[in-house]
């Protein structure tokens, strides 16, 4: 009996501990640079077709995430297929890839994907397909193979409240630093005066593909956003992204709702609730046992 009640409390010591450890993934903040931003959350997408626990592709899925997680410690970007030659498409083949932004560097980019690896569990539960796009990182699975198919659907935008309409000189640089960023084949940053801007395509497009979705999100940049001082744009296989004053607005307006990361601030508030709960119940015993040995 001391035994079992022994082991039960182990258990939920280290649970709690998987709760705060991942309250700490979801929430850390600082105001020391650009590695913690990359932490910040973008948007996420949902395959409405659901797998059943313990299902081969539940096995898988938690695979491909542990792959994910162990091989950013060297890369920034790798796509995988798990399953593809052993199991039935439906049951158990995952294809995936995960992506860090240009920039960054292999620690911060290994600390973004195991954060990304943590959320896409809780926006995603049991999903066939699911998606998550950090401020720093990107990751992507399905049940069919997607790698390498050209894909310019879109995924989210994002433009700044201040606008230039009257700004001739800033729209003449706005165009300048948009044309330099549709010839990358990667990772591009550029400058005009106090116009910036970035760009990126996923690793598993070719050069000629990776052009085709460049050239489509910086005219959604142009036409989405119109006049704003800044704009962001996400296609399935790519980003582009521009602001002025050399500064970027991060306070700027969704021209989509981001009802997903609220669903993630609500989760870490039930896991934190949770994690309380816990430790108090845990605190309770304690107090009963030692009242009852008297």
């Amino acid at each position: 009996m001391l035994r079992s009640l022994q082991l039960h409390s182990i258990h939920k010591t280290i649970l709690v501990l998987r709760l705060l450890c991942l309250l700490f993934l979801l929430s850390s903040h600082s105001s020391h640079g650009y590695p913690v931003k990359a932490h910040i959350f973008i948007y996420a997408g949902c395959s409405q077709e659901k797998y059943q626990p313990n299902s081969p592709f539940e096995a898988n899925v938690n695979s491909f995430l542990a792959s994910l997680a162990s091989s950013s410690s060297q890369v920034s970007y790798n796509s995988l297929a798990i399953g593809n030659g052993s199991s039935p498409q439906a049951d158990g083949s995952i294809y995936g890839l995960f992506q860090c932004r240009g920039d960054l560097k292999i620690l911060d980019c290994s600390q973004c994907i195991q954060s990304a690896v943590t959320q896409i569990g809780l926006v995603c539960p049991y999903s066939y397909g699911a998606s998550l796009q950090l401020e720093g990182c990107y990751i992507r699975y399905e049940h069919v193979d997607f790698l390498g198919k050209l894909d310019t659907s879109l995924r989210h935008t994002k433009c700044s409240k201040s606008s230039v309409s009257s700004d001739v000189d800033f729209f003449r640089r706005r165009d300048d630093v948009l044309a330099d960023l549709q010839g990358t084949t990667g990772f591009r940053v550029s400058s005009s005066g106090l116009v910036e801007g970035f760009a990126q395509c996923l690793g598993d497009l070719n050069p000629t593909d990776c052009s085709s979705c460049l050239a489509d999100a910086v005219g959604k940049l142009k036409t989405v956003c119109g006049s704003a001082s800044a704009s962001d744009v996400y296609l399935a296989q790519c980003y582009a992204r521009y602001w002025a004053s050399g500064y970027y607005d991060s306070s700027s307006d969704s021209t989509s709702e981001d009802q997903v990361g609220k669903t993630v601030a609500i989760i870490v508030g039930v896991l934190a609730g949770v994690a309380v709960l816990i430790v108090l119940l845990s605190v309770c015993r304690k107090k009963m046992g030692k009242v009852s040995k008297y």
